[in-house]
């Protein structure tokens, strides 16, 4: 940290010209940055070689263990890479202009072979991260088309990630697991889970259904069904969507009360408050649907709220169950800023 003294132009009174006495001093700081910068790393290994002459044969230590053997990058560069192509989002064409910046040529080619290889050394840490995952009794799922390149055909062809992730409301750290299929099938999420028993937030896709005729208990994210009646009241005004919200707004303010509580006394508030008001909203929708007309965007909203009713209404009956899975609404299989939705949208190297 460097300081700099900047002194007044004169140290004599501009009025009656006496010398000034220094009584104190003003600080200012300032927050800056040292861009990256690429070396070659300064731990050096060195192999001593011995050789016992009479019987001719040489002995050195064994190499230390290097993510890419006899690579370039250090570990650090490779971490570098990672946490900038998928924390950050950014394609390997933007780290190689970056690289280049800098006077290194780091080719999207070699980025990519880096990626790959650093991914399947961190395989162990990935099947680590699931099990940890699977042990947990409330999870978040969801899947997302993603487009994978398919050499020898020329275009490109979909594959899916599936994410799994944490309960938030729990008090264990939060996991994100994904994991790349080639297919939507529902025996994608049975494989991963395997005979993992607990309860699931999902959407309505039909490929998780299979997993609650056994023991899988399934929950629904009020979200979901709040922004039905949402984007209608945000269309044409629906007074009925506006009243609709309104009562969602009702669970959500006990929730934003119950922050922070023990699992015990969100339990107790929520069989206290929520579970009548969650009645009442049954009710209500059931009433309403019976005066509206089949086919329009307000009895779409009511039927996706009805038909999954009791999975919606299910978090409501202890305090650990999520109301829903805790995801802004431009987000995208849990990517943490709009620019990486944007950017995982339209993937490129």
């Amino acid at each position: 940290m460097s300081s700099t003294c900047i002194e007044p132009e004169t140290c004599t009174c501009g009025q009656c010209g006496q010398a000034l006495v220094r009584i104190g001093e003003d600080v200012t700081e300032k927050l800056s940055i040292v861009p990256a910068e690429f070396f070659v790393d300064v731990e050096r290994h060195i192999y001593p070689k011995y050789a016992c002459r009479p019987c001719e044969t040489l002995t050195a230590a064994p190499a230390v263990a290097s993510i890419i053997d006899g690579g370039l990058a250090a570990p650090a560069l490779l971490a570098w890479v990672m946490v900038s192509k998928y924390a950050d989002h950014l394609p390997l064409y933007r780290l190689e202009r970056q690289a280049a910046r800098s006077g290194v040529t780091l080719s999207r080619s070699t980025l990519a072979d880096w990626v790959g290889r650093t991914g399947v050394a961190l395989e162990p840490l990935w099947l680590r991260l699931a099990e940890l995952l699977r042990q947990g009794t409330v999870l978040h799922a969801d899947e997302t088309p993603v487009q994978q390149l398919d050499p020898g055909r020329g275009k490109t062809k979909r594959a899916y990630l599936w994410a799994y992730r944490s309960n938030a409301l729990g008090s264990d750290p939060p996991i994100v697991v994904f994991d790349y299929q080639p297919g939507r099938g529902g025996k994608y999420v049975a494989e991963f889970l395997h005979d993992w028993q607990g309860a699931l937030m999902v959407d309505e896709f039909a490929g998780y259904q299979a997993l609650f005729r056994g023991e899988v208990i399934e929950l629904a994210c009020m979200a979901h069904a709040r922004r039905k009646f949402f984007d209608l009241h945000q269309a044409n005004g629906s007074p009925v969507a506006a009243e609709a919200l309104r009562r969602f707004a009702a669970l959500y303010a006990i929730e934003a009360a119950a922050k922070g509580k023990t699992v015990e006394e969100r339990a107790r508030r929520r069989k206290e408050t929520s579970q009548p008001l969650l009645e009442a909203l049954h009710l209500w929708l059931q009433n309403t649907r019976r005066s509206v007309a089949d086919g329009g965007a307000l009895a779409k909203a009511i039927d996706y709220s009805l038909r999954r009713w009791p999975a919606f209404a299910r978090y409501a009956t202890n305090g650990f169950y999520p109301i829903d899975c805790y995801v802004p609404p431009y987000s995208r299989l849990f990517v943490p800023s709009y620019s990486g939705v944007r950017q995982e949208k339209s993937p490129t190297l």
